[in-house]
């Protein structure tokens, strides 16, 4: 996110990520309080990484009926949205893969292998399969759930409702590359070509609504290891390079930017209401034709 005059930037380190909240004035220490608390209880709730969360306590239980958090739908709902249109690759049922992986709870990014060299994993519990109702979920069988694939971007849309509630209107609200934004004129925000990052593929203009983007040089710790895992093989895609997705919340882009990966751009768009950018391996770009910007293919 570009420096814009006369503003103000707090930033901070928190779910693993670095955070820039960029107001018109310094937040009040009320407003960063509120701000950390409300990130503090998502990741209580949500993060595999700790052992005292709601997630790690659902995958020590196994087989049985949970009762959600309270935020819970929202999240889950883009899920099942992401399930269908990719027949099954994104799941936030991926937890056991990402371990076997090596991205587990101890960050060892020492993937399981077999004699030969070839990385060793399980596909994912079928998430259609999972029974939802009202303020709570049925597990057939032991799960690890990984809500990595929407979560920040939805923590973002949490972070600036707590902003908006407390009189802090305008503002930009920027985790670790998924950005929200509410302001009077649009930002240019560039989208980093994952083959060379001190280079820009293309550039797009925000001024409300949200940007998030996904790429396998991101959360890599092996040639052939990293974090964008198709979860009806349990092993990391190869065909897309990076993707973005631009929505009205950052929930939405977030989770349309992983569904990139594995299904056709235009039904992405369709059935998230969003425009985007998708980078495959093979170096070819495609881009929705409303872009709000431009993409420097080559």
């Amino acid at each position: 996110m570009p420096p814009r005059e006369a503003r103000a930037r707090t930033a901070f380190e928190a779910i693993g990520t670095r955070w820039e909240i960029d107001t018109p004035e310094p937040l009040t220490p009320a407003v960063l309080a509120a701000v950390h608390e409300r990130i503090g209880r998502f990741d209580q709730d949500w993060s595999r990484f700790r052992a005292d969360s709601w997630v790690s306590e659902v995958a020590r239980s196994g087989a049985g009926t949970y009762a959600l958090p309270a935020d819970a739908g929202p999240l889950l709902d883009v899920y099942d949205v992401a399930a269908r249109c990719t027949d099954g690759a994104v799941s936030p049922l991926v937890g056991h893969a990402l371990e076997d992986l090596g991205y587990d709870a101890t960050y060892s990014l020492r993937p399981r292998r077999d004699a030969a060299g070839a990385l060793l994993t399980r596909p994912a519990p079928d998430w259609g399969s999972v029974v939802r109702a009202p303020g709570q979920v049925t597990l057939g069988g032991p799960a690890l759930l990984d809500v990595g694939a929407a979560g920040k971007g939805y923590l973002v849309d949490l972070v600036a409702e707590v902003l908006t509630a407390h009189g802090v209107r305008e503002h930009v609200v920027d985790a670790g590359g998924d950005l929200r934004a509410s302001v009077p004129e649009p930002l240019v925000v560039a989208l980093e070509d994952p083959r060379d990052t001190g280079r820009a593929l293309g550039t797009v203009r925000v001024a409300t609504g949200a940007v998030c983007g996904s790429a396998t040089n991101r959360r890599a710790w092996a040639p052939d290891a990293h974090h964008v895992v198709d979860a009806r093989t349990g092993l990391p895609t190869r065909d897309v390079l990076a993707a973005w997705a631009f929505a009205p919340t950052a929930l939405v882009a977030d989770m349309a930017a992983t569904a990139l990966f594995f299904a056709e751009p235009d039904l992405v768009a369709s059935r998230f209401g969003v425009r985007y950018v998708v980078l495959r391996a093979d170096g070819s770009a495609r881009w929705s034709l409303d872009l709000d910007g431009e993409v420097l293919a080559r």
